[in-house]
């Protein structure tokens, strides 16, 4: 077997309890841990004078200590003054002994490490590293220290002595460790060779130092750059994979089309016509269809998929629509009944609420063929659940899907040979660099045209002194028999504390308007509460919804044409105008309202600005990307996103296009570097890329 690939136990200092933790991190074999990168670094390879440091440094300097006491002001504290030639600093512990107190004594000399702050008396440093030193000789790193990703148990020193000893074997036999880009690729884009890449990472020299922090390093560039192909790839791969399969050949008649259409009480836009055609396209082929549709809010993606489900319907295929909430199964319950009251289709509805009988009656009809259209939430995927014959799968607002339950959906349609064709749904308008990466896999149609007579929501922007008159506003819109939403936002990230704000925001809102029911819904809420209290604001039982940001995804309230979003600058620009998006529904004029804190950043003026012009979703994706980066424009709370070791796609994002073009030279003329680049990266997690 080769060195690389032996169990990390085999090396010195790495006993059962290590083996057990470096495995929480993901690494067993010698090699994972070239692999296992600094996620940043400590400058020790100098001595900075007293005077020379500053806040937010991290920095090694050298002082004699001047006095020591104990602090008996506030929090009890050991206080130490030490200097140099150039300046003092003062060095502060919460927790210590009565040796340290002693051994801290006037006239040591120390060598300390740690971040530079401002207190009260100065610049300080609050728990050093630091030890007694004769002289300040050979105290410093011949190169910047790593600091590695920890788990609990796991520490820097024994991470640092097997990375040593794994460079060590590496170094004695390169070859083990292949290198996977072409050398057209590494020559392309001025990439060191992988060698190179993971020794100058491991080991990086002093004048490194700034392209590390800004992650502009060649070495760096080059593994994230890997990294990122290997996901496009297994996309890719995927892609590939599926249509392998067999799908039903899907299609209704032009007299079926032509009635279904003439039955809608709207008329279909260019856009959404243009979305059917290629959904027909894939629907007839015989290979599965793997299709994203996005579309701003009230667009018009339902009704699409509406006819998606007649093509199915009219081949005698069951048709199964995934939901995230009840409340959100329920409207598509509604809506497709109606679109489909003059055919003889029977629509189940299947939620986790139905029970005893009534659930048996429906799983009855499932499995026996009789329910052509099945809609519900998760419960549809659960082992009881049996499909006489599926032929297509639509998914609403995928990404807040788990992949487990998405490919669960997948499987119970899945015979020896054939899948069901998929068609994802989102109303989050996702910027086109970030879905070359994370969607890939599926073909995109956008859906860039609202409904005619549909009109633009006016968005103002008002500080929060204007508090009382915004109140007299919602008096006098509620008095002309209008709905309004109030929206609290994010604190400190906290669900618990927006849930608090929410509860108090509705106690004030329903003194100051005593003549207004007020409604509140928020995250913390059981489902049945929530979905119960945003029926009653949809009949109307409600004048006034107050609620956090679960309301983003929510059902269509024609009514509700005015909203208030609390401290708009916490949230990005792409969540704000989703939220934006569930007013404006109905044919009367619609208001946003963004009540900010004062004062407003340069850059919180410049988004909300950016609110306030545009209802372009796309456009301000767009926009979100630039100013606030990828990780917040996907959410981090998503499930089913793309994990990295080493990528940032904050720093990152402009490799993207090159990840493109370097996976078509490789699928076209390095077919086989494709697998060796997959395993390296991602081993056998390559499911989650399924949809």
């Amino acid at each position: 077997m080769e060195t690389l690939l032996q169990p990390v136990s085999l090396l010195s200092g790495v006993g059962p309890q290590s083996v057990i933790r470096f495995k929480k991190l993901g690494i067993q074999s010698i090699k994972d841990l070239l692999f296992h990168l600094p996620h940043r670094y400590e400058d020790r390879t100098k001595i900075y004078p007293i005077a020379s440091l500053s806040p937010g440094m991290a920095v090694l300097f050298c002082g004699t200590v001047e006095f020591t006491e104990v602090s008996p002001a506030g929090r009890r504290s050991l206080v130490c003054r030490i200097s140099d030639h150039t300046g003092y600093i003062t060095l502060k512990f919460f927790h210590f002994t009565a040796k340290q107190s002693l051994d801290l004594s006037p006239g040591t000399l120390l060598s300390c490490f740690g971040e530079i702050r401002y207190g009260y008396q100065g610049k300080e440093i609050v728990h050093p590293e630091y030890k007694i030193i004769s002289s300040t000789d050979n105290i410093t790193e011949p190169c910047l220290s790593p600091i590695y990703p920890l788990t609990e148990g796991l520490r820097q020193s024994t991470v640092r002595k097997a990375i040593a000893q794994a460079l060590t074997l590496y170094q004695q036999d390169p070859e083990q460790l292949k290198d996977c880009l072409p050398q057209q690729i590494l020559k392309q884009y001025n990439f060191p060779s992988l060698s190179q890449a993971l020794l100058e990472l491991h080991q990086p020299e002093q004048q490194s130092t700034t392209q590390l922090q800004q992650g502009n390093l060649a070495a760096i560039k080059r593994l994230a750059f890997e990294e990122l192909l290997a996901h496009h790839l297994i996309l890719l791969s995927n892609k590939q994979a599926v249509k392998q399969w067999q799908a039903p050949v899907l299609k209704a008649t032009e007299e079926q089309s032509k009635d279904f259409i003439k039955s809608l009480p709207f008329q279909l836009t260019n856009a959404q016509y243009r979305v059917i055609d290629e959904i027909i396209a894939d629907c007839q082929s015989s290979h599965p269809m793997l299709r994203l549709v996005q579309g701003d809010v009230g667009s018009g993606k339902t009704v699409v998929a509406a006819y998606a489900a007649l093509l199915a319907l009219s081949s005698n295929y069951q048709v199964a629509i995934m939901a995230p909430t009840e409340l959100l199964a329920e409207q598509h319950n509604r809506n497709f009944n109606q679109w489909f009251k003059n055919s003889e289709t029977h629509i189940a509805y299947l939620t986790g609420q139905l029970k005893g009988k009534a659930r048996k009656t429906i799983l009855s009809a499932i499995e026996e063929g009789s329910a052509g259209i099945i809609i519900g939430t998760h419960a549809l995927f659960q082992e009881s659940v049996k499909f006489h014959q599926l032929g297509l799968i639509i998914i609403d607002e995928q990404h807040r899907f788990g992949v487990h339950q998405r490919l669960a959906l997948r499987e119970k349609g899945q015979t020896h040979n054939s899948r069901p064709h998929q068609l994802v749904m989102t109303a989050t308008p996702i910027p086109r660099t970030l879905a070359m990466l994370q969607y890939s896999d599926l073909d995109i149609s956008i859906i860039d045209e609202l409904p005619p007579g549909r009109e633009p929501v006016m968005t103002c922007v008002i500080p929060a002194e204007r508090r009382e008159q915004i109140i007299e506003k919602v008096n006098h819109w509620t008095a002309n028999n209008n709905q309004t939403y109030w929206v609290c936002t994010l604190i400190e990230e906290s669900e618990v504390l927006q849930c608090e704000a929410a509860e108090k925001t509705a106690e004030y809102l329903t003194e100051a308007l005593p003549n207004i029911r007020v409604a509140l819904v928020h995250g913390r809420m059981k489902s049945a509460e929530k979905d119960s209290i945003m029926q009653g604001f949809k009949n109307h039982h409600y004048d006034l919804l107050v609620a956090t940001t679960v309301i983003e995804v929510g059902v269509d309230v024609p009514n509700a044409s005015l909203m208030i979003i609390e401290n708009p600058e916490r949230l990005g620009l792409s969540q704000l105008h989703q939220l934006r998006g569930r007013v404006g529904r109905g044919d009367q004029e619609s208001f946003c309202l963004l009540m900010y804190q004062n004062p407003l950043s340069n850059m919180g003026k410049q988004r909300l600005s950016i609110l306030r012009e545009s209802s372009d979703g796309f456009v301000i994706a767009e926009k979100d990307l630039e100013l606030r980066g990828p990780g917040d424009v996907m959410g981090t709370r998503q499930t089913g996103l793309m994990q990295f070791k080493i990528a940032n796609l904050e720093r990152d994002i402009l490799l993207v296009n090159q990840v493109q073009v370097a996976a078509s030279i490789i699928s076209e003329q390095h077919p086989n570097a494709i697998q060796a680049i997959i395993d390296r990266w991602l081993g056998q997690t390559t499911l989650y890329s399924e949809v």
